[in-house]
């Protein structure tokens, strides 16, 4: 949306003046921020201008504007002012993360997820995931007795699996020795989508299967895979919701709580592309409706070993995102020196990538 200048300045200082006081902002408010520069009569019809636009909306009649929802957007796509993360801040989190050590990944995350929430007073989520595709690259299988074997499996994340398989049926050594050559060729570098009952029934005639075995197998193959990608999402601070004006409705709070509680929804939550280390989803851009009056911000952070995590805060759209995520992706930063096994975290505010401001935040 192409927005003169003058009309951008009185956007970012009604945004910004709203943030601070959760209050609508008349004209004479932002005349008094702008200075004499902008005149109060022209900065009323600006802002009914914007109104029209839809980037403003006038909860009462004789009230001041608050920011819509593409208000928003615009704000943090092209007005948002970058912020560093304070010294004072950056110190918080260096002492709080270095009390972790790398060996203790689920404390240290719990402890980002912790800190996150206390930074920014709003519920933080912290997970930790698969970064791309689950595939095995290797299987063997290891000869115990005519009725048992052990499968070993290599995961593509340099992760080692193994189950020991009883038989009611004897197994010859012959038949594993083809067994590995088949799911060695057929099995491995593919997701648990490809594995389908045709792949099944074709290696069962492949290796003159007609005790189930290979289902068997294959059934172990799809688990490892459907887990090897599965979502592990911690909440800390849902309680922090009630302290702002926008929840004070405690059904409409409850909700968001509820749905923050519920595992299967977490997983859905929205998290940076490809692209982007960063993601800003404002209001309606979220999918679920109990997110549709509200802003999720999620950073992401390495894991090691292909593997992803992501840090971020759930809270009301009247946020300040700048400082918001600023402070998650220095969060996110430290956790990915500690997990990758470094020991030192220095005051390094900026973030490498994160391009807060210029219109190039991940949206909904």
């Amino acid at each position: 949306m192409n927005l003169s200048e003058r009309k951008k300045t009185i956007l970012r200082a009604v945004v910004e003046q709203y943030v601070q006081t959760a209050e609508p902002v008349g004209s004479k408010t932002v005349a008094a921020e702008l200075g004499s520069s902008i005149s109060s009569a022209t900065i009323r019809n600006e802002m009914a201008e914007l109104e029209s636009l839809g980037l403003l909306e006038q909860p009462h009649t004789s009230a001041g504007r608050v920011p819509s929802s593409l208000g928003y957007r615009i704000y943090v796509n092209e007005l948002m002012r970058r912020q560093k993360i304070s010294n004072d801040d950056a110190q918080l989190v260096n002492s709080a993360l270095k009390s972790r050590t790398p060996g203790q990944a689920a404390e240290l995350i719990d402890e980002a997820g912790s800190l996150a929430s206390r930074l920014t007073t709003y519920p933080a989520y912290a997970t930790s995931a698969a970064m791309g595709v689950a595939t095995i690259v290797r299987f063997d299988f290891i000869h115990i007795d005519s009725h048992t074997f052990i499968i070993v499996t290599l995961l593509n994340n340099d992760t080692v699996k193994n189950k020991l398989i009883h038989l009611t049926t004897p197994i010859a050594p012959q038949m594993l020795t083809k067994l590995g050559a088949v799911f060695n060729a057929s099995f491995t570098g593919i997701s648990e989508e490809r594995i389908t009952p045709a792949l099944i029934t074709s290696t069962e005639r492949a290796v003159g299967d007609t005790t189930g075995i290979v289902a068997v197998i294959a059934g172990f193959t799809i688990e490892l895979l459907c887990e090897a990608k599965s979502v592990d999402t911690r909440v800390t601070g849902a309680m922090n919701l009630l302290s702002h004006p926008e929840y004070r409705d405690i059904d409409k709070a409850q909700r968001l709580i509820s749905y923050l509680s519920d595992d299967s929804e977490l997983a859905k939550l929205p998290s940076p592309d490809a692209s982007g280390d960063i993601k800003i989803t404002i209001g309606p851009e979220n999918l679920a409706d109990e997110l549709r009056d509200s802003s999720v911000i999620a950073v992401r952070y390495d894991v090691g070993g292909d593997m992803q995590g992501l840090i971020g805060v759930v809270g009301p759209t009247r946020m300040e995102y700048s400082k918001v995520a600023a402070r998650l992706s220095y969060i996110a930063q430290g956790l990915s020196v500690l997990l990758a096994g470094g020991d030192k975290l220095q005051l390094n505010p900026e973030r490498k990538n994160s391009k807060l401001g210029d219109g190039d935040i991940g949206q909904g």
